[in-house]
């Protein structure tokens, strides 16, 4: 197995649980959050839907400057807004991966803000940090679903929500 293959692979089998997650998001409370140095919670949704894009950003480009980017959020006002924003980022993600090579994992990627260097790492280490970062962001989205008693789908088993108690 490539290592294409590999993130490919990941990608896929992160795909189901985020889904779900994001499903739950409640439209009322967008701009809900839990603490004052959270984020609200359409922003996290917003960048966990988002984040499968990190995947063809790494592979054709060689940074990403927050100094010098343009960037505006994409407008979501509820769960289906989010689902889609989601799908459309992964199919993105799938294709780019469908016609990289594992060659194109070896250059370097820069994330940073002006002069500020936050990470320099190979396209491939950045691919498996925007999966961590997915995985992560989703596991924080359910903390929040879980303070406002939203019942919180399974990720790789059922949840306590979902098991049946005998």
């Amino acid at each position: 197995m490539t290592l294409i293959d590999f993130f490919s692979r990941q990608l896929n089998s992160e795909v189901t649980a985020t889904r779900k997650m994001l499903q739950r998001v409640p439209a009322d409370q967008l701009t809900w959050k839990p603490h004052s140095k959270s984020m609200e919670m359409k922003s996290l949704a917003t960048h966990i839907a988002e984040l499968p894009t990190w995947i063809p950003m790494a592979l054709d480009t060689t940074e990403l400057d927050f100094a010098t980017m343009d960037y505006s959020p994409p407008v979501v006002n509820n769960a289906d807004d989010l689902v889609a924003l989601f799908e459309k980022s992964v199919n993105e993600a799938q294709a780019r991966l469908a016609t990289a090579r594992d060659t194109d994992l070896e250059p370097d990627w820069t994330l940073r803000n002006a002069d500020k260097i936050y990470i320099v790492c190979s396209k491939g280490d950045m691919i498996r940090t925007a999966l961590s970062q997915l995985i992560h962001h989703r596991a924080q989205l359910g903390v929040y679903l879980r303070l406002l008693d939203i019942p919180i789908p399974g990720s790789y088993g059922p949840s306590a929500d979902e098991q049946e108690f005998a």
